[in-house]
This record gives C-alpha cells, structure tokens and sequence, in this order.
C-alpha cells in the first residue's frame, strides 16, 4: 500500500431488509442494512440512483438532509420518502 493508514478491515453477519415502495410522489426501492458498525444507525441505500447514508430517526426526518444524500429534488418526494424511513427503520 501506499503511505496510508488502514483504519479499519472488520467482517460481521449483517442484516439487509429490501424495500420497494411506490408513493403518491415516487417509487422508492432501498436496501437498509443494519449493522454493529454505525452505532445504532442503519446504511439506507438507493437501489435506483446508488446514493446511501447512515441514518437513525433524527436523520430519517430531516428532509433537507434527505434531499441532498438521496438526490431528491421535490419537498413532497422527500416527505414521503421520510416517512417511509420512519415506519421501517
């Protein structure tokens, strides 16, 4: 390697819950994974455009935050994308 650090190389069993959902704004089809990893927090990735972040409650509601992790352009899209975050994470 070159002069880096490797700062963590850990292996664990995960959970991965596949979800797909199509709401009054969007379709939304997600892998959330859960995991000892992210302390507490889940790894929500977007099937359709790739763009992931770790998320717990607070985050899941946090429709600005939504918007530009997920590449969500509507206020309403991100809305229903939030609450479909907060029933099943």
């Amino acid at each position: 390697m070159a002069e880096g650090f490797l700062l963590y190389d850990e292996t664990e069993q995960t959970s991965t819950r596949y979800l797909g959902y199509a709401g009054e704004h969007g379709r939304y089809d997600v892998a959330i994974i859960n995991t000892g990893h992210f302390f507490g927090k889940r790894l929500v990735i977007s099937i359709q455009n790739g763009r992931s972040a770790i998320l717990n409650d607070e985050d899941a509601a946090n429709i600005p935050y939504l918007m530009q992790a997920f590449d969500i352009r509507s206020e309403d899209e991100a809305a229903e994308f939030s609450e479909l975050l907060l029933a099943n994470l």
